[in-house]
């Protein structure tokens, strides 16, 4: 096992803490997967409401947005970074922590490139109109 970071390139970069590593492949996938599903929070995610009953809408995946794989850019994932000494052996969880800067980061992206703060998701050209 090893003691790395993980850097993740892609529409980030994003950098996560430095934990130890039982199984690169499987972390690499967990991250690029938990990354997938921040994008599709991100830009294509929504419930909508039928205003008169106040039921979901889109509740089937016929009508529900989730990206697909020309959706998403190529994804690497790269580990950086010093051991971590504060726990015992070193692990920390990665589960699908991934997904908590990936909004941020695509909504900065879309402020510096048009000069327009989106402060709801999900991120639509209407928004920015």
């Amino acid at each position: 096992m090893n003691n790395v970071g993980l850097y993740v390139t892609g529409p980030g970069p994003f950098l996560f803490r430095s934990f130890e590593v039982s199984s690169a492949v499987a972390v690499s996938y967990e991250i690029i997967g938990a990354t997938v599903m921040g994008i599709g929070t991100t830009l294509l995610e929504e419930t909508v409401f039928d205003p008169t009953t106040g039921r979901i809408a889109n509740a089937t995946f016929g009508d529900y947005l989730i990206p697909a794989h020309a959706d998403v850019p190529d994804l690497d994932v790269v580990f950086v970074g010093t051991p971590d000494t504060v726990r015992p052996i070193g692990i920390k969880g990665i589960g699908e922590i991934a997904i908590v800067g990936v909004s941020a980061a695509i909504a900065n992206a879309v402020y510096h490139a048009t000069g327009r703060r989106i402060r709801s998701l999900p991120i639509t050209v209407e928004q920015l109109l």
